[in-house]
């Protein structure tokens, strides 16, 4: 890493490595939880569902490509166990073992809903402080925004589709 693009960081660099490989780990582990939802999702609306989950999981996997070069520039390393990220990410990975469609949105809902505050805390924490965190931070925020409001919109469509299914 460059000295100078480390001394211009005005707060605590292993806090704030902390925070982005918090980050990094949730971000693999919402890859995983898309990915798989969309291969074992069952019920109506699945095909347009996963692609939706495969779209958002490859959106996640670059935003863990983001976190980890940040973390790099900064001096760090990015985790290197899976087994850390479970320990280190703010968010929980909920398993896909309800394949039914309205279940893997609501998981993922909630998932995104996770991110967009750890995205928000990381922001704060990086105003006025350090820009090149903060604005990365803001463009996966934008995303993890998208996403939710994608899921929410998919959530509805099945809800209208089944309540007028059974009447």
């Amino acid at each position: 890493m460059g000295t100078r693009g480390r001394e211009i960081v005005g707060m605590d660099v292993d806090e704030l490595l902390e925070l982005l490989n918090g980050a990094y780990g949730s971000e693999w582990l919402a890859y995983y939880q898309y990915w798989l939802g969309a291969k074992v999702i069952k019920g109506p609306m699945k095909d347009a569902v996963a692609a939706e989950l495969t779209l958002h999981a490859t959106e996640e996997l670059n935003h863990a490509d983001l976190l980890a070069n940040r973390i790099v520039q900064l001096g760090g390393t990015p985790i290197t166990d899976p087994h850390q990220w479970f320990k280190q990410s703010p968010c929980a990975y909920d398993a896909p073992e309800d394949p039914y469609v309205a279940a893997l949105l609501s998981q993922n809902i909630a998932g995104e809903q996770c991110a967009i505050t750890a995205y928000k805390n990381l922001m704060d924490a990086t105003k006025d402080k350090d820009m090149v965190t903060y604005n990365m931070a803001l463009t996966i925020l934008e995303q993890e925004v998208e996403h939710e409001e994608d899921l929410q919109s998919l959530q509805e469509d099945l809800e209208l589709m089944v309540g007028r299914g059974a009447k």
